[in-house]
C-alpha cells in the first residue's frame, strides 16, 4: 500500500511541475519579470546573442575561405592579390546580386538594417525592431562581407542581437523599460563576443543604443556582456584582435600637443567618411530613379565597382583587419597609408551607398589607423628627437576616427584598448578621441547613426524633448464632439475658416507650433476627404491635454534614465 502511494506521489510530480511552470509563465507575462528573473533572462539572452555573433563571424570566414580559396582569411587581401582578376571582379557582383534579391523580397525598402535601426527601436518602439527584415539583413550582410564587400560586421551583429531581444520581449510582453534594458543586454553581448571586449560592449549598449547610463540597466547588461565574452573566448580564445609592437611609448609626454592636432585631423577624416557615404546614397538613389534600375540590381552595381577597384587594390576587401594590423605595426610607408585610407573611404561609400549591408565600425578602425600612421610618420620625421613611435599615432588615430563616426568616445576608447591589449598609452588615445569627437559632433548630427536617422526624418540627436512629440497622434489625444468637455462646434468652425486647425493624422510635433503661433486653448481636428472637398470636424485638441501628455512622457523618460 505504501509503495503504491509512493508511486502515485512520484507520478504526480511532473504534472505539478508543469502546472507551476505554466502559472509562473502567466505571472511573468502579467506582472513582468522580477529583478532576479530579469537577470536570468539577461544571462540567457547574452549567451544566445554571443553564439549568434560567433556564428556570424564564422559564417563570414567560411564564405571568404570558400570563395577566395584560402584557409587564412586574416591575410585575405595578400592572397587575393594572386588570384585571377576576373574572379576578384565577379565575386562581389554575384554577392551583390544575391544580397539585392534577399533585401528586395524580405524588406519593404530594399535597405539592410543596422545600428541606426536599433537606436530607433530603443527610443521609439519600446526596445523592438523588425524581425523579418532584421534576419534578412543579417544574411545579406554576411554575404556582403563574405564576397568582398567593404564594410564591418558590428552593425549586422548588433541588429541580429536586437532581433533576439525583440523575440524575447514579445514572449514576455515586456514594457518599455524592460524591453529597452533587454535590448541593451543583447547588444552588449553581441559587441563583446564580436571584439572580445566585455567592458566596451557594456558601455556601447549604454552610450550608443540606450543613450543613458541608468543604474537599473547596468547590472543585467554587464551579466549579458560577460556571457557573450565567455562564449566568444570558448571559440576563439582569450586573444586580442591586434598585436602591437613594444615601442609604443610616449616621449616625455611632450608629444601630447601632437595628439591634439591628430584628433582634429581624425575628426575631419571621420566627417569626410560619413559625408562620402551619405553622398553615395543620394547619388545611387538618384541614378536608380532616373534610369529606373530595379532596386534588387543596386547592390550588384556596387559589387561591380568594388570588384573593379579590388583588382588593383585588394586591401579594400572585407573588414580590412590585415591592413589595420599593418598600420598598427608600422609595416606601411607614408604614401601607402594615405592611398589606402582614401580608397577605403571610397569602398565603404560604394558598399553602403549601394545598399550591400554591413557596418561602419571596422572600416573606421582601418581608416583611423592609416590616418594616424600617416600623421605619425610626418610628426616623427619633423621632430625625431622629441617623438616616440609612429605606431602610437596609428593606435590613437584608430580610436579617434572610430569614436567620431560612432559618436561614442567612451566605449570606442575601451574597445581600442581591449582589441589591442595596450593600456599604457591611454593618454594619447584619450586626447585624440576627445578632440575628434568634439569637432565631428559640430559638423554632423552627433554621429553617423543619428545623422542617418535624421536623414529619414527621425530626430533623436537632441534628446527626448525633441522626438517625444512625434510619438503621439492627435487623433488619440483629441476630445470628440460627444466628449463631456468638448470644444464648442461654432468656435471650431470659426478657427477652421481662419486656417487654424490640425489634421487628425498629425502628431504633437505638428500641433504644438500651431498652438504657439495661434495662442488658442484648443485646435480643431479635421479629416480631409480629398482635394477640393470640405474638411470634416473630428474633434478638438486642447493645449492642456497636449502639455499633460508631453510632460508625462518626459517624466517617464527621466525616471527611466535616473532610476
Amino acid at each position: 500500500m505504501k509503495q503504491a502511494k509512493d508511486r502515485s506521489f512520484f507520478a504526480r510530480m511532473p504534472r505539478r511541475a508543469a502546472i507551476r511552470l505554466r502559472g509562473g509563465w502567466r505571472m511573468l507575462r502579467k506582472r513582468g519579470p522580477s529583478q532576479l528573473q530579469f537577470w536570468v533572462i539577461a544571462l540567457l539572452v547574452g549567451i544566445v546573442a554571443g553564439f549568434a555573433a560567433v556564428l556570424f563571424r564564422k559564417g563570414i570566414s567560411a564564405l571568404e575561405g570558400l570563395l577566395y580559396q584560402t584557409d587564412n582569411v586574416a591575410r585575405l587581401h595578400s592572397l587575393a592579390g594572386h588570384m585571377p582578376w576576373y574572379w576578384i571582379l565577379l565575386v562581389p557582383v554575384a554577392g551583390g546580386l544575391v544580397v539585392g534579391l534577399i533585401l528586395h523580397h524580405f524588406t519593404d525598402d530594399g535597405r539592410a538594417r543596422a545600428v541606426a535601426d536599433v537606436i530607433e527601436g530603443a527610443a521609439l518602439s519600446e526596445g523592438r525592431v523588425e524581425r523579418r527584415a532584421g534576419l534578412a539583413s543579417a544574411l545579406a550582410s554576411l554575404i556582403t562581407l563574405g564576397t568582398g564587400g567593404s564594410s564591418g560586421r558590428e552593425g549586422p551583429v548588433v541588429h541580429l542581437a536586437a532581433v533576439i531581444a525583440t523575440w524575447v520581449n514579445e514572449r514576455i510582453d515586456a514594457d518599455g523599460i524592460t524591453g529597452r534594458d533587454l535590448l541593451g543586454c543583447a547588444v552588449a553581448a553581441a559587441v563583446s563576443a564580436s571584439f572580445n571586449a566585455p567592458i566596451a560592449g557594456t558601455l556601447f549598449a549604454l552610450e550608443v543604443v540606450l543613450r543613458h547610463f541608468a543604474i537599473h540597466a547596468f547590472a543585467p547588461i554587464v551579466i549579458a556582456s560577460v556571457a557573450g565574452t565567455v562564449v566568444s573566448r570558448l571559440h576563439f580564445g582569450d586573444v586580442t584582435e591586434f598585436a602591437l609592437p613594444a615601442t609604443s611609448v610616449l616621449a616625455f609626454y611632450v608629444e601630447l600637443p601632437a595628439f591634439l592636432i591628430l584628433g582634429l585631423v581624425c575628426g575631419l577624416v571621420a566627417v569626410a567618411m560619413m559625408l562620402a557615404v551619405f553622398m553615395a546614397e543620394d547619388v545611387a538613389g538618384h541614378l536608380q530613379t532616373r534610369f529606373r534600375v530595379p532596386r534588387w540590381l543596386r547592390p550588384a552595381g556596387a559589387g561591380l565597382m568594388l570588384g573593379a577597384l579590388a583588382i588593383w587594390f585588394p586591401h579594400i576587401i572585407g573588414v580590412g583587419y590585415e591592413t589595420t594590423s599593418q598600420a598598427l605595426t608600422g609595416r606601411l610607408v607614408w604614401h601607402e597609408a594615405v592611398v589606402f585610407a582614401v580608397l577605403k573611404v571610397v569602398a565603404v561609400a560604394i558598399t553602403l551607398g549601394g545598399r550591400m549591408g554591413g557596418g561602419v565600425f571596422s572600416p573606421s578602425l582601418m581608416v583611423g589607423a592609416l590616418t594616424g600612421l600617416a600623421f605619425g610618420l610626418l610628426a616623427t620625421a619633423i621632430l625625431p628627437d622629441y617623438s616616440g613611435a609612429a605606431t602610437l599615432y596609428a593606435l590613437a588615430g584608430m580610436g579617434a576616427v572610430a569614436a567620431a563616426v560612432l559618436g561614442a568616445p567612451i566605449s570606442t576608447t575601451l574597445i581600442v584598448f581591449e582589441m589591442t591589449g595596450d593600456w599604457q598609452t591611454g593618454l594619447a588615445v584619450m586626447v585624440a578621441v576627445s578632440t575628434s569627437t568634439a569637432l565631428s559632433a559640430r559638423l554632423v548630427r552627433r554621429s553617423f547613426f543619428l545623422t542617418q536617422l535624421r536623414r529619414r526624418g527621425i530626430r533623436l540627436a537632441a534628446g527626448p524633448q525633441d522626438y517625444l512629440l512625434g510619438m503621439f497622434r492627435v487623433s488619440r489625444l483629441m476630445r470628440a464632439p460627444d466628449h463631456p468637455c468638448a470644444a464648442d462646434a461654432d468656435q471650431c468652425w470659426s478657427l477652421i475658416e481662419q486656417g487654424v486647425y490640425v489634421d487628425a493624422s498629425a502628431t504633437l510635433e505638428t500641433a504644438m507650433p500651431i498652438f504657439e503661433r495661434a495662442g488658442v486653448p484648443f485646435l480643431p481636428v479635421v479629416t480631409l476627404s480629398g482635394e477640393g472637398a470640405p474638411p470634416d470636424l473630428a474633434g478638438a485638441l486642447f493645449h492642456v491635454d497636449a502639455l499633460k501628455t508631453y510632460n508625462s512622457a518626459l517624466a517617464a523618460v527621466s525616471k527611466e534614465e535616473h532610476g
